[in-house]
Formats: C-alpha cells, sequence, structure tokens
C-alpha cells in the first residue's frame, strides 16, 4: 500500500463490508449452532471475528473510518462485558497503530512540503513510524539542535479520504448499529466531519499546541511538547516519553491508574480556563503517564525532587474547542443546583441555554432525577468510576422502556455544546476504562465557573452582559462560548 486507498468505490465497498460481514457471520454462527456448538462458544467466535474485521478495515482504511474507531474506542466500557469483551482489544489497538504507510510516500511527503534538502534539519530520522493515526503517523527523529523530536506526516489524500468515508459511514450508520449495540452511532459521525477541516490544518493544531506549551511550561503535572517546526502537511513537535494510557489501562498499578484519571480531569477542567481551548481528543493514544521530572534526572526523594507525582503527557491538538472564557458558567450552574436539589433552577437553566426547547414542557423534579445519577461523581469528595457504574448509566438511558429513555428523548444538545458534551463523556469513558479513583470535585471547584456558590455570587453581575457578543462571524443573538 503507498498511499491511502482514496478512490471512492474501493473505500465504499471497504466500508460496506463492514455490515454485511456481520450478517454473514450471523448466518455462519446459526449453522455452526445447528451442527452442535453451544451458543455461547458460537456468539464468541462471531464477536471475536467481527473485531478482527473491524480493526483490519478501518485500520487500513484510516482516514474517517479509522478516527471514527478511536472515536467508538473510548466507550467500550458502557457495552456489557460479553459484548464489550472481543471488541475491546481490536478497538483499543486504533488508539495506537495502524498499518503504516512506505517510507518512500513519507520521504515525498518531506521532499514536497519541507524541501529537497529536508534530511538536513534531521541528525537522525526514523523511517519506521513509532504510532499511525487516522490522519497522519508520527516518526521519531533527532532535530538538527540535538533535540528528540516527533515528525508527523499527513497521509496524501488525507483530507478527501476523510470527507468520502464519513460521508459513506453516515448513509449507513444503522447498519453498524451491531458493531457498538447500545450506541447511536449517527451523530457522532456528523460531528466528526464538522471538524474535518481543522483536523488537516497543522497550522492551527501547532498554534493550539503552542498555546498549551506556553501556558503549562511550569506545571508540574501536565506536560505539552513545544512545537518546533511546522509547514503544509508535516509537524514537528519535542519528543516526549512515557507510558501510554492505553498500557496503564491495560496493566497499570493502582497508583498509576488513579494518578492518571486525576491529571485526566485536572487537565480537562483546567485546559479551558488557562487557555481559552478545550482538547477535543481525549482517547487513550493522546495521552502517555510520564515519571516525576526528579526521577528522570535522577534525583531521589531525599534531593527534594517530587518523585511521588507522576505527570500526564498530552498530544496531538488538531480538533480543539475555542473557549474564550473557559467552560460556559451555566454548566458549573446548572451541576452545583442539581447538588442542591433545586430542580426547578437547573430546570430554568437548561431551557434558557436550550437543552429544553420551548415547545416541550417537562416536569422539572423528573429532569432532576433523570441527571443526578449521571453527576454522582461530583457528589462525594472522592469517586471510583468503573465499567459496572457507566454500563448501569448506559442501560438506564438506552432501555426504551425506561422513564429516563424517555425524558432523554426530549431532551436537547445545542449545537455550541456538542463538542464539550463528547470530550466530557469520552473522557468519562476512558476514566472508566482506567478503574480510577479521582476527586472530581477539587478539580470542578478549581477550574469550573459557578460551581462554588460564592463563585457565583461574585461573578454575576459582571456575566450579565457577556453570554451574548457582537462578534465579526457570530450570528447576531447566538450564544457564545465565553
Amino acid at each position: 500500500m503507498s498511499d491511502l486507498p482514496r478512490k471512492a468505490v474501493t473505500r465504499t465497498a471497504k466500508l460496506a463490508a463492514l455490515p454485511l460481514g456481520f450478517a454473514g457471520r450471523a448466518t455462519w454462527g446459526l449453522g455452526k449452532r445447528i451442527g452442535g456448538k453451544s451458543a455461547e462458544l458460537v456468539a464468541r467466535e462471531v464477536q471475536q471475528r467481527t473485531a478482527d474485521q473491524l480493526f483490519k478495515t478501518l485500520g487500513e482504511l484510516k482516514g474517517g473510518a479509522m478516527k471514527l474507531g478511536q472515536a467508538l474506542s473510548v466507550f467500550e466500557s458502557a457495552l456489557p462485558e460479553e459484548i464489550a469483551g472481543p471488541y475491546r482489544a481490536a478497538l483499543t489497538k486504533l488508539q495506537e497503530a495502524a498499518p503504516p504507510l512506505p517510507a518512500r510516500t513519507v520521504h515525498g511527503v518531506l521532499t514536497e512540503r519541507i524541501g529537497e534538502d529536508w534530511r538536513e534539519y534531521f541528525l537522525e530520522f526514523e523511517d519506521t513510524p513509532a504510532a499511525a493515526a487516522s490522519i497522519g503517523q508520527v516518526h521519531r527523529a533527532v532535530w538538527h539542535d540535538g533535540r528528540e523530536v516527533a515528525v508527523k506526516v499527513q497521509y496524501p489524500g488525507a483530507g478527501e479520504a476523510l470527507l468520502s468515508d464519513l460521508t459513506q459511514l453516515s448513509r449507513f450508520a444503522r447498519l453498524l448499529g451491531p458493531l457498538v449495540p447500545g450506541m447511536d452511532i449517527k451523530p457522532v459521525i456528523k460531528e466528526l466531519r464538522d471538524r474535518v477541516s481543522e483536523e488537516l490544518d497543522y497550522e492551527l493544531e501547532a498554534q493550539a499546541q503552542q498555546e498549551h506549551a506556553a501556558e503549562f511550561e511550569d506545571d508540574p503535572d501536565v506536560v505539552i511538547p513545544q512545537v518546533v517546526h511546522q509547514s503544509d502537511q508535516v509537524l514537528v513537535t519535542e519528543w516526549i516519553d512515557g507510558i501510554p494510557l492505553s498500557e496503564v489501562i491495560a496493566e497499570g498499578t493502582a497508583e498509576q491508574r488513579d494518578r492518571a484519571g486525576q491529571l485526566l480531569a485536572r487537565f480537562l477542567f483546567s485546559g479551558p480556563a488557562r487557555t481559552g481551548l478545550l482538547h477535543a481528543d481525549p482517547h487513550p493514544g493522546n495521552f502517555r503517564l510520564l515519571p516525576p521530572a526528579a526521577e528522570e534526572e535522577g534525583q531521589t526523594e531525599e534531593d527534594g525532587g517530587p518523585v511521588g507525582s507522576w505527570r500526564l503527557g498530552v498530544l496531538d491538538f488538531g480538533t480543539v474547542d475555542r473557549l474564550p472564557g473557559g467552560l460556559p458558567r451555566n454548566i458549573g450552574d446548572s451541576l452545583r443546583l442539581a447538588l442542591e436539589g433545586d430542580a426547578a433552577g437547573v430546570y430554568g437553566l437548561l431551557r434558557e441555554e436550550g437543552f429544553v426547547k420551548e415547545s416541550i414542557d417537562l416536569d422539572p423534579d423528573a429532569v432532576l432525577d433523570y441527571l443526578l445519577p449521571i453527576i454522582e461523581p461530583t457528589q462525594v469528595e472522592e469517586f471510583t468510576f468503573s465499567r459496572g457504574w457507566i454500563r448501569e448509566q448506559a442501560a438506564r438511558i438506552a432501555d426504551p422502556r425506561s422513564p429516563a429513555h424517555q425524558l432523554g428523548r426530549q431532551l436537547n444538545l445545542p449545537p455550541s455544546y456538542v463538542l464539550i458534551h463528547r470530550v466530557t463523556l469520552s473522557t468519562i469513558g476512558v476514566l472508566c476504562q482506567l478503574g480510577a479513583t479521582v476527586r472530581l470535585r477539587d478539580e470542578l471547584e478549581a477550574w469550573l465557573p459557578g460551581f462554588l456558590a460564592e463563585d457565583a455570587e461574585t461573578v454575576d453581575a459582571a456575566a450579565e452582559g457577556t453570554e451574548y457578543a457582537e462578534e465579526e462571524g457570530e450570528p447576531e443573538g447566538e450564544p457564545v462560548q465565553a
């Protein structure tokens, strides 16, 4: 494979084979059962074969197909174990690797985008990629000044492939339902498609990463690699080692899991407050757990080094949400009122923000009952996220017979909250994969506007005139994320 398969008919055929293959395996499974194999054994075989095909197809196609696979992989913890088990290994592989492009293709991109003398920029360059993602792959290298760097090279034809894949996937999203039972895949695909242009623009990515790197430069808990060089389709950043979060999920110690979970929650809530940007691609492949800086330098606790504190390395700023004033204060206000049991107050805020449409009338107490189990992690000083807990939440909301499902269908998600909502759910999914015990309230109190009562009182007057702004490009009267 010298390039992404770019012909629409080829890619469409491969994607269409996913649901068709699932149906074929179901028929094969029925034949096996008639032949005498137990239903449980046959079901496992069918699921494993489906998982294998899912990874093979999405991984080979890269582009939007692999992007969807990465987005879905963080939600596997919400699926029943008998379904999630066979898919877990296949989906989580998409967080770290995919079949790589040949070296000659990579060299061609570097020649075209950096110049014929591109090798002069590097003391060393490894042709074998260290990681492969949805629209590009990363090579380890040594910059001409001696710094170890990560060279991110965008796949030729990535833009065309992304749009083509996501368009085709949306057309038969319902047929993909059996691959990830209980999840509405179509809104996920739509949101990914809306972000294509940003994902492809390495200049925007470099800008977002550099803003984070500058803000977190001296942070003891979060490490953001500096941007070294950027050109069209090529992005060079400082290299960071560490344990991929997927490995922490698979075999990390309890201490590592808890530390990773706490720092992930801290980064989610502090990032917008500190930079005005929300990192919007929180799958485990984009995070590393790094040993304390003192350990890297050979220091010991007696030397004064913080050897007891692991750090979180954050990668890939290709998708961000721009929130100039941080996360919307209404989120903090709503959470605080819900914890206080103020059903009318919560309902009023949800209606004001468009979560409840004007044509819909709901019982405020029923809305509060719907929300309380979801916000359970904020009700206690520390909360242990688990696959069992998120499965309970998913089952409660997904069951068509349940009152929660009926009420949820009447709620609306305003466009300005779509990305915030997906990032929050994805982060919760990762926390449940980690099984981490997290002091979530600490992070909310520190970083979420409106969560503390005194915070809400002091900013009410100042914020009154800033929820809507007359900014260039903003439709008049539309909410601004500020």
